[in-house]
């Protein structure tokens, strides 16, 4: 959850951020899915 609030996701994996850096960066962690998500590429333990 982390990560995704400093990329500017919701807890669905909307998009909330205001940052353009933020969807430059965002396919290191996340994978753009359908309806406009982004899911986990992995889960880091």
């Amino acid at each position: 959850q982390t990560i995704a609030g400093e990329h500017g996701l919701d807890g669905d994996g909307h998009y909330n951020g205001t940052s353009d850096l933020q969807l430059e960066r965002m396919n290191v962690y996340f994978t753009h899915a359908s309806g406009d998500k982004y899911v986990p590429r992995a889960v880091l333990v």
